[in-house]
């Protein structure tokens, strides 16, 4: 794949957002040093206006006391009432490995605000989560991404996808549905289908002139998969045509029924 070609004022964001966190890093920035200072990477690098779709120290009722996260992205600038965040956005201070108990706490104020998106981050781990209200909530990683390490194409993407424009026009709810729809089990089960399966045996026939069975392709789909993929296939029934039994039929037979009788095609 070729890489995406980035434009001067862009590749500029993202070397000048990178000297930053190089610089916070050397420092030893607090939290609220860490929070202060990327802030900026908002409006550089996502495209939002600071003074309309960032609300900092935003509030969020829980049961018996209130509590505060960093920053909730706001994009419905024309709502009568404070609109709802389009994402909520949780900061820990820049020399902090990020934990499960961090992303707990992100997801408590995402399912108080009944916000669906979590940003993450310590300026140089950004991570994109989406929350399924249930019981409980269910946290997806969507995207993960270092603004230290990762090539200036990708992080181009990345910032992109939680980017003003993208959010503004519903591109989290499309990613969502894609994600969705792309989940293990529902690409092994279109993998395994009937269909599929003889699809792999006529190629596999064509390619290399020699035949093979419908569960000899389903085992050697079984050996390419991971371990997660594999604990998915558990759950995923697997159907099988059964196979045609040709039948002898005495000679006699045979000639006194040609007119009427197809042989049945060959599996």
């Amino acid at each position: 794949m070729a890489k995406r070609t980035l434009d001067k004022e862009t590749r500029k964001a993202l070397t000048e957002a990178r000297e930053l966190i190089q610089s916070i890093i050397k420092t030893g920035a607090n939290e609220a040093e860490t929070r202060w200072r990327i802030e900026p990477i908002f409006s550089t690098l996502m495209g939002y206006d600071a003074f309309k779709h960032i609300t900092r120290e935003y509030s969020v009722e829980n049961p018996g006391d209130t509590d505060y996260c960093d920053f909730a992205i706001v994009i419905d600038e024309t709502a009568v009432k404070p609109a709802k965040p389009c994402v909520l956005v949780e900061i820990k201070r820049v020399s902090t490995d990020l934990s499960p108990k961090h992303l707990k706490q992100a997801v408590s104020y995402a399912v108080n605000a009944g916000c669906e998106w979590v940003i993450l981050t310590n300026g140089q781990e950004w991570s994109l989560y989406h929350i399924t209200f249930g019981q409980p909530p269910e946290t997806t990683l969507i995207e993960h991404w270092n603004l230290i390490t990762d090539e200036y194409p990708v992080l181009a993407d990345k910032f992109g996808i939680v980017g003003y424009k993208n959010v503004k026009k519903g591109g989290l709810a499309q990613l969502w549905s894609k994600f969705s729809v792309l989940i293990p089990h529902n690409v092994l089960k279109i993998i395994l289908s009937e269909s599929s399966i003889a699809s792999i045996r006529r190629e596999l026939k064509r390619t290399t002139n020699v035949p093979v069975s419908q569960e000899e392709v389903v085992g050697a789909v079984r050996r390419l998969l991971n371990e997660s993929a594999v604990a998915e296939l558990k759950n995923l029934k697997i159907v099988l045509p059964d196979r045609r039994i040709k039948k002898s039929v005495p000679p006699v037979e045979v000639a006194a029924k040609t007119e009427c009788v197809s042989t049945p095609p060959q599996v």
